[in-house]
């Protein structure tokens, strides 16, 4: 191979190694609170400390690591209303709001921690009450930040507050399903690498006997 064939070699690497390593998001490991709208979730557009659900509302929180409210996974399990809130009669001046706990994945945990199940319960609390005085009645305990973020549902996690992580985890069963193999992007991208690699070689030869 010609001079000019081995100088492409480090650019194909180069380009190899910019295919196969992958890049690293920053986001951030925290509680995410969502209403429950006809049979999708909803980012909240406002806190549990200022939300003022209705009887028969279904709010939920899923603890992750994401990006931004765009990017935050929905919490996962049953979300029905009457399912949730079955065994809790009506009464008067007091509502019942069917809350979905989702304590995330093993992926999204604090280092030496695990997440516990994920569960519903049903408050039953004053007509006035919010979504956060709704929770403390089912879930404690909760932890606040000095700036009123929730930072943690039946005391999970243990601690940490919204903090930085950089490289969002994720899992199969959130994300899609995976056959753990190379993603079709990168495959084509080595499709193309090796197209260079060869027209490289292809020319060099010629020139050699030209």
């Amino acid at each position: 191979m010609t001079r000019r064939g081995l100088a492409v070699l480090p650019l194909l690497a180069g380009l190899l190694l910019s295919l196969a390593t992958p890049s690293h998001a920053t986001g951030y490991r925290y509680w995410s609170f969502w209403d429950r709208t006809g049979t999708a979730w909803t980012y909240a557009t406002q806190g549990p400390s200022t939300s003022v659900p209705s009887d028969g509302d279904v709010q939920g929180f899923r603890f992750a690591v994401s990006e931004d409210s765009s990017d935050a996974d929905t919490p996962r399990g049953t979300a029905s209303f009457t399912t949730i809130c079955a065994d809790t009669p009506a009464r008067d001046g007091r509502k019942r709001v069917a809350l979905v706990l989702d304590f995330g994945t093993a992926s999204d945990a604090p280092s030496g921690e695990k997440p516990p199940s994920r569960r519903t319960a049903c408050a039953s609390v004053p007509s006035d009450a919010t979504t956060a005085e709704a929770l403390a009645t089912v879930a404690k305990p909760l932890r606040y930040n000095t700036n009123a973020l929730l930072c943690a549902i039946g005391g999970y996690p243990e601690t940490g507050c919204g903090e930085q992580v950089t490289g969002k985890k994720t899992t199969p069963s959130d994300k899609g399903p995976s056959d753990g193999g190379p993603s079709v992007g990168l495959l084509a991208g080595l499709a193309g690498v090796a197209v260079l690699g060869a027209a490289a070689v292809w020319q060099a030869r010629r020139r050699r006997h030209a």
